[in-house]
C-alpha cells in the first residue's frame, strides 16, 4: 500500500515535467515557423510584409519611411545564410544571418550581416523580432 503513494508522486512529477516539455517544445515549434517564414519573406524581398515580424514597440518607435522602402527596391537579396538561433534568456534568442544583396541599379554584389534579437510575446503564443529589418546601408 505504501508503493501506490509513491507512484502517484512519482507518476504526478512525471507528467508536469512532460507538460513543461510540451509547452517549451510549442514555444520551439513557433520560434522555428518564425524564422522560417522571415527567412522566405526576406528572401522575396517583401519588407513590407517582412515589417510584420518586427515587435509593434520598435515598429512604433522606428516606422519605415518612404525612403526606407525605396532602398530596400533598390536591392535584391540574393542569399540569406542564417545560422542557429543561440538561446539569450528563457524568452529570447539571437540569430545571426548573412544577407548577400545585389543592388539592381548597378549590378554590384554585397553582403551584410543582420544580427537578430528575437522576443517571445507569451500573451500573443508568437516571437517577435526586436532589432527591426536588416540595415542595408552599412557596408
Amino acid at each position: 500500500m505504501r508503493r501506490f503513494p509513491a507512484f502517484i508522486v512519482l507518476m504526478s512529477v512525471a507528467l508536469l515535467s512532460a507538460c513543461a516539455m510540451d509547452k517549451m517544445r510549442n514555444k520551439e515549434t513557433i520560434l522555428e515557423e518564425t524564422l522560417r517564414t522571415y527567412a522566405a519573406t526576406i528572401r522575396w524581398g517583401d519588407m513590407t510584409q517582412a515589417q510584420g515580424f518586427v515587435d509593434p514597440k520598435y515598429r512604433e518607435a522606428h516606422p519605415l519611411s518612404a525612403v526606407d522602402l525605396a532602398r530596400y527596391q533598390q536591392v535584391k537579396v540574393t542569399s540569406y545564410n542564417d545560422q542557429p538561433a543561440a538561446p539569450i534568456t528563457e524568452t529570447e534568442v539571437r540569430q545571426v544571418v548573412e544577407i548577400g544583396l545585389v543592388n539592381v541599379n548597378t549590378q554590384s554584389a554585397r553582403s551584410i550581416v543582420d544580427n537578430q534579437v528575437w522576443r517571445y510575446d507569451d500573451a500573443k503564443k508568437c516571437w517577435w523580432l526586436t532589432t527591426g529589418l536588416p540595415d542595408i546601408t552599412r557596408h
